[in-house]
């Protein structure tokens, strides 16, 4: 299919400490490469994918890699807003990183308002038999706080990475089918492929004009 075809594309912002793994998950997931001595984010790399999020409608998934270091916060924070979705990873092998997953959420939440981004807790490293810190109890526990699905998942085995990230995609297309997020004119979160203008003023023609007998999608 041709690349340049799709109906929506979301932005999704990767959190987390530095050295959980989060460009790993997404070299895996975009390239099926994983690399065992991959280098740290420097501030924001980008990563594009596609998805058939339902038979016939197409997402263009443009991802965020922040940085987890403190001193690239600044930088990583200018990026939350214009975020629909998060993918909160912490390494199961690091207690740290689980107990910062709060620090995240919290900082994302207060950057993005008005709008609203949806979450996927992903306890990464899971291939590490022996080294758990961080029991799935406790993860899917907090996972649930937060109002996020949990998964654990590996780069290096390529275990349940896809389905992290395309759990978190499909929520937030049923996210938009239940009025959970919203289009907005100048916000980036979620883009159209048909202008959200155009949209409205098709909107009301077919408001005033004959009633449809199949309700369209937003890019139909």
């Amino acid at each position: 299919m041709d690349p340049s075809l799709w109906q929506y594309q979301f932005r999704i912002i990767m959190l987390g400490d530095s050295t959980v793994g989060k460009s790993s998950l997404l070299k895996r997931y975009t390239e099926d490469d994983f690399l065992e001595g991959i280098n740290e984010t420097v501030g924001v790399d980008f990563y594009v994918h596609f998805l058939e999020v339902e038979p016939g409608v197409r997402v263009k998934l443009q991802f965020w890699d922040t940085a987890g270091q403190e001193r690239f916060r600044s930088v990583t924070r200018s990026y939350y807003r214009n975020s629909v979705g998060g993918l909160l990873v912490f390494d199961l092998s690091n207690r740290a990183s689980f107990e910062h997953i709060r620090d995240w959420h919290a900082e994302v939440c207060e950057h993005v308002l008005p709008h609203r981004v949806l979450f996927v807790l992903a306890g990464h490293k899971s291939d590490r038999d022996g080294k758990r810190a961080v029991s799935r109890d406790e993860a899917e526990k907090l996972a649930a706080i937060l109002g996020a699905p949990y998964v654990e998942a590996s780069a290096k085995s390529g275990h349940n990475v896809r389905e992290a990230f395309e759990l978190l995609a499909r929520r937030i297309y049923q996210g938009l089918a239940s009025g959970e997020v919203h289009l907005h004119e100048g916000w980036d979160g979620v883009k159209c492929a048909v202008p959200l203008a155009l949209q409205e003023h098709r909107s009301g023609l077919a408001r005033s004009g004959p009633a449809r007998k199949n309700k369209k999608k937003c890019c139909d």
